[in-house]
């Protein structure tokens, strides 16, 4: 019967939570988008600078 008392517990538990509205979730969307976007062109010029670096040298 612990099952059940589980999935009881788990029930209640999700009444509890507050969920974000959809301008909340959309401007989360756009900040992990962008943040994304920013860090990839970051690697991708130390990645070309890296490798041109490394055709200079050898």
């Amino acid at each position: 019967m612990k099952v059940v008392q589980f999935f009881k517990e788990c029930g209640a538990e999700l009444k509890k939570v507050v969920w974000p509205g959809k301008d909340d979730v959309v401007s989360s969307v756009k900040v992990v988008l962008i943040s994304t976007i920013v860090v990839a062109v970051i690697l991708g010029l130390f990645d070309y600078l890296f490798t041109s670096g490394m055709n200079l040298i050898f």
